[in-house]
């Protein structure tokens, strides 16, 4: 696996949304989903607000593969669950970076279903 360049998490992390594409069984990416998308350290990481019942949440565990594009910046990636004991601090950066949008918005991404549904993108 290789990682994430310092100009890709800065990118990316500081982008405002995120393209996310999940592959398909037969390898063809989906219908491309804009969501949230958050730094922490050296990690990047999405949340599905409809936790893990939510379809493109569903789409990324059929092959774990897809692709992201953010900032000008695109990148085939895996899906990989996040570390749970990380949820606080997650959290906390969803809360920081999004603040503007006041909790009752940013609640849909800080709350048991979506942390449930926190996707690690690990650059392919």
């Amino acid at each position: 696996m290789a990682d994430w360049t310092n100009e890709e998490l800065a990118t990316i992390g500081d982008a405002e949304e995120l393209q996310l594409a999940s592959r398909r069984g037969d390898c063809t990416l989906r219908d491309p989903v804009t969501m949230w998308v958050v730094r922490h350290g050296e990690e990047l990481y999405v949340r599905c607000m409809n936790g893990r019942d939510g379809a493109w949440y569903r789409g990324t565990q059929t092959r774990h593969e897809g692709r992201i594009s953010a900032g000008g910046l695109q990148r085939d990636v895996t899906f990989a669950d996040a570390d749970r004991s990380l949820d606080d601090q997650i959290d906390d950066v969803y809360r920081t970076k999004y603040h503007r949008y006041g909790p009752n918005i940013v609640g849909g991404v800080v709350n048991p279903d979506a942390r449930a549904a926190t996707i690690k993108l690990v650059p392919r």
